[in-house]
């Protein structure tokens, strides 16, 4: 149970977060107000902290009371990990800013009698955020020499070049798993999975990876917290997966540390690709989630530029009912469904779902409809 606090008594976690919980809606709508009300930043930095503002928020609201153990730096070092890619020291700061407006703007409104008390607890949080960020954004950089550095960077455009190399020799979406394969070599990860991304109803899939029938098992709605995360385009570095990914799915695929890299091109989000040391822990620093994010917009493009030879190769036609069977797969609608949406015999649709795999060369109806996205007939 939760005790009473006096007025200048410190606060737990636990505390702090009740309070979160109990006015959030409020101090959505101060952040709200105090972000548009910024006038030293651009349209660009703003939906950045929007991002991160919300995140945040919801990363602190949605914790379990019951089901915290540790302090608030185990948990404030998981949300900073997962936004890495995303903050620079202007954004971090601003960021900083506008939260602490808005709950102090909370509690004077409310005359609340503990606001030093919660102000405090607020400061110990940033302070650490602060802490941590200069570490993981700086001090890597700084244990390292100017010739040790510009040889990582070096090391870094070669990987480029060795990925450019691969993909101007593979042709679509038949050698992606071997392109996984060779990244998972290029970059010294001992798994690399792909996801495909269905943008209207915010699913993924998973489509290509070692354990395939494990990776296909995967499938399912992004949460409200997964979303403002993923849908940054930037890389997301997980180093503890449970705040983000069900414990379920962690025990199956056996992770620890797992990074989310977007494969992206002219802003639409094809999946996601991720990358992990099976089971191991590990740490990963700004500029390589930088490379990371490179890799994304490379294999973007080469999706990209593939599917369209694809579609103009192989004259792909379908015909009405089959096409309407298609967008009913990718909304995630089973047989029985469809046909009572189409009032045709279940028989009758497995014999369409069928057809379509035959076209499209597809093992199972997760392979149905990432193809269908690669070849231009969903969208």
């Amino acid at each position: 149970m939760i005790q009473p606090i006096h007025p200048y008594e410190e606060i737990t976690f636990k505390q702090f977060i009740l309070f979160i919980k109990s006015h959030n809606k409020q101090i959505e709508e101060n952040i709200n107000i105090y972000l548009n009300l910024e006038p030293f930043i651009g349209e660009s930095e703003r939906r950045t902290l929007e991002t991160l503002l919300e995140s945040f928020l919801l990363f602190i609201s949605s914790q379990s009371i019951e089901d915290i153990k540790d302090t608030h730096e185990k948990y404030m070092d998981t949300w900073l990990q997962s936004h890495l890619s995303l903050i620079d020291e202007k954004l971090f700061s601003m960021f900083r800013l506008i939260f602490e407006k808005a709950i102090v703007t909370l509690m004077v409104n409310m005359k609340h009698s503990h606001i030093i008390s919660t102000l405090m607890f607020l400061l110990s949080i940033f302070s650490h955020l602060i802490h941590i960020y200069n570490k993981w954004d700086g001090d890597e950089r700084n244990q390292y020499s100017k010739i040790d550095q510009e040889n990582a960077e070096l090391t870094r455009l070669q990987l480029l070049d060795q990925l450019d190399e691969l993909l101007i020799l593979s042709a679509g979406i038949k050698d992606f798993a071997h392109i996984l394969k060779k990244c998972e070599e290029f970059f010294h990860f001992k798994r690399c999975v792909f996801y495909a991304y269905i943008p209207w109803s915010n699913q993924l899939y998973g489509t290509i990876g070692a354990d395939l029938p494990k990776v296909q098992s995967m499938k399912g709605q992004l949460s409200a917290k997964q979303s403002l995360v993923f849908n940054s385009k930037k890389p997301v570095f997980l180093k503890d997966p449970h705040h983000y990914i069900k414990e379920e799915h962690i025990k199956l695929f056996n992770l620890s540390s797992v990074i989310f890299v977007p494969i992206v091109h002219d802003q639409q989000v094809f999946g996601w690709l991720t990358f992990d040391q099976l089971g191991v822990e590990f740490d990963y620093v700004k500029e390589d989630l930088l490379l990371l994010e490179l890799v994304g917009k490379r294999l973007g493009l080469y999706l990209s530029r593939k599917d369209d030879e694809v579609l103009k190769d192989t004259g792909l036609q379908l015909t009405e009912r089959e096409s309407t069977i298609l967008n009913l797969l990718a909304e995630g609608h089973n047989n029985k469904k469809m046909a009572d949406l189409l009032q045709l015999s279940e028989h009758t649709i497995r014999d369409y779902v069928s057809s379509l795999m035959i076209k499209f060369k597809a093992k199972n109806r997760t392979q149905v409809v990432v193809h269908g996205f690669r070849v231009g007939l969903l969208k």
